[in-house]
């Protein structure tokens, strides 16, 4: 067996593994072309000349410059994987000018580069397994026909000792390979995270998207304005030709004094595996006007037939009974729609006509008015009035207090919250008599958003950010032992307990939808713990080692709960954390003989 036809035989299967892996995917997802595979068989066979080159290159200085077989077959893997790993690269760049100007082109990118990689070096390690033979005679292996108890310099083999018949390795650099290719395959086992991640991301979006519907069905976040009067007057002026017309404009009054006093109920709705907060407010709103006109407006100028009373509100369907104000001693009920010039063309609101006069100027003029609403997570408030107060209070007990202002007083219990406000005419950027209403209220507004602590999908996003300390720990510990034990592991078992770790995030995932995430956190980890635990014991034949990997796993996977559990101190406690398992892995691999030099005793 030569080289070329060594390397050609690895270039060819591989080639022909991966299209048809492609033909596959076509019959399952595009029956109707799957034909496909016929050039993209070409496309592999040209994209892969350089690992066809680097193959014909390498494997000449491998056989010359190392004497064992598995050295040379482990070398053979890394150098499948760095090709792979390229392959990967290169598919990242080419994501990234695909989808630079994304908000997500990291996440994509990396996602394109992992599978990329993932499926290239599986297909290349299928490739070897099948030119097994070839690569035996390329490495001139051999095997001893006979099995022999003749000693050699006094030492007799044994079968835990290399062949006499294979010219022996040198242990150190059989274990930097051996931790070569273990490095590798920690960080091939991060590659399913990002789709797991992804899948999370999935799942999450689908929570949005039906809370989404719920919440336009029943009523969106609302942001209550009002109420104001609403005061039309007019003017004469004359255009560039000298030419008198008239124009209409308008007078924004706001209340002298305002006290606003609610109550939240909150509801939770279920719709399929989803649940969505929503909510029932019941407020009180009254206070009093003091009419004024600015200097430069006569009596006459206003039209006193067309004022109303305005109140703003952002969503219609949250109003669960007929809005009826009592202004000036008499009942008038909120009919849907603003008068023209009274805010921006997509602001709601409603309004109704009240008597008011010239004879009202200066008068202090009462208004009160009760208000039901409803409507999901958010409840603002835009403090149109001079001064003013707000109360709010609720049995919901993660409140979170947004906007322009935080409340001046505020008590929150297991059992709920109450909140107060104050405003007066030093603190707001307006006064009570306006001419122009266009100002950016929402830039104002205040008020509460009921949210839920941390749902499960962000619990679960952040439990994956620690999937390379539980993989490369889970995967060091594996190593370690097996170095003082003098029981190898396979790398196929490297990946089998890898997916283990891995496949913890999909439980988590799944049922957390179901119960709390507390609860799933326990028992997927307890499955993962249990699992890899007793596939330690089956390979090393000890329940002292398995115990070792249960209870390290069973302190990784309390750690990781902490840090999801804490906010603040998160990064802290990490970080702590993080140094003291470092300085109990230094201390596990003390005794670990790195060069497999024998111990050479000395005579005192």
């Amino acid at each position: 067996m030569n080289t070329t036809a060594l390397a050609v035989r690895i270039w060819f299967v591989s080639s022909l593994l991966l299209d048809a892996g492609i033909f596959i995917a076509s019959l399952l997802f595009i029956p109707r072309q799957w034909y496909v595979f016929l050039p993209a068989f070409l496309a592999i066979i040209v994209a892969a000349i350089p690992v066809l080159i680097a193959m014909a290159i390498l494997l000449p200085m491998i056989r010359r410059f190392f004497d064992s077989y598995n050295n040379k077959i482990y070398l053979t893997i890394i150098i499948c994987g760095a090709c792979a790993f390229l392959y990967g690269l290169a598919g990242f760049f080419v994501a990234y000018s695909w989808h630079y100007r994304s908000d997500d082109w990291l996440s994509e990118g990396l996602e394109i580069a992992g599978a990329v990689t993932g499926i290239l070096f599986c297909t290349s390690l299928m490739s070897l397994q099948l030119s097994k033979k070839q690569l035996e005679t390329y490495f001139e292996y051999s095997k001893p026909f006979l099995k022999t108890n003749k000693k050699t310099n006094m030492e007799t083999f044994n079968n835990t000792e290399e062949s006499p018949y294979e010219p022996k390795s040198n242990p150190s650099t059989r274990i930097l390979i051996k931790g070569a290719i273990t490095a590798a395959l920690i960080g091939i086992m991060m590659i399913p995270t990002v789709f797991i991640s992804d899948l999370v991301r999935e799942r999450q979006e689908r929570n949005e998207a039906v809370v989404k519907e719920v919440d336009s069905r029943w009523a969106m976040a609302q942001t209550i304005s009002g109420p104001y009067i609403f005061l039309p007057y007019k003017f004469t002026t004359t255009d560039g030709a000298g030419k008198p017309f008239v124009i209409v404009n308008h007078l924004f009054i706001l209340p002298e004094n305002k006290q606003v006093a609610g109550k939240i109920n909150h509801e939770i709705r279920e719709r399929s595996i989803y649940k969505v907060l929503l909510y029932r407010s019941s407020l009180t709103d009254q206070g009093n006007f003091i009419l004024n006109l600015p200097k430069e407006i006569t009596v006459d100028q206003v039209q006193w037939s067309d004022a109303k009373i305005c109140f703003g509100i952002s969503d219609f369907k949250g109003i669960e009974e007929k809005l009826i104000i009592r202004f000036n001693g008499a009942d008038n009920e909120l009919s849907p729609g603003l008068p023209a010039g009274a805010g921006d063309e997509n602001e709601k609101g409603l309004s109704a006509p009240v008597q008011i006069s010239a004879a009202d100027i200066g008068k202090s003029v009462s208004y009160q008015m009760n208000i039901k609403i409803r409507g999901s997570e958010m409840l603002h408030f835009v403090p149109l009035g001079g001064n003013s107060h707000y109360t709010l209070e609720s049995g919901w007990p993660n409140p979170s207090f947004d906007g322009s202002n935080l409340p001046t007083d505020r008590t929150i219990t297991k059992n709920g919250f109450t909140a107060a406000w104050n405003f007066n005419k030093a603190n707001l950027p307006f006064g009570t008599v306006l001419n122009d209403f266009k100002f950016d209220r929402p830039a104002l507004a205040f008020g509460v958003t009921m949210v839920e602590p941390a749902d499960q999908y962000a619990k679960t996003n952040r439990s994956i950010k620690y999937a390379i300390l539980i993989i490369g720990l889970t995967f060091s510990l594996f190593f370690i032992i097996e170095l003082m034990q003098r029981k190898p592991i396979h790398p196929v078992q490297y990946v089998l307990i890898g997916l283990a770790l891995v496949i913890f995030y999909s439980l988590l995932l799944a049922i957390s939808e179901f119960v709390a995430f507390d609860y799933a956190y326990l028992i997927a980890s307890f499955g993962t713990i249990v699992l890899i635990g007793l596939y330690a014991k089956s390979h090393f034949k000890s329940w002292k080692s398995s115990g070792i990997f249960t209870g390290v796993l069973t302190l990784l996977y309390g750690f990781i709960f902490v840090l999801i559990r804490l906010e603040d101190t998160a990064l802290l406690v990490g970080s702590i954390g993080l140094f003291i398992i470092l300085a109990l892995t230094m201390y596990a691999s003390k005794k670990v003989n790195w060069y497999g030099t024998p111990e050479v005793s000395t005579i005192q």
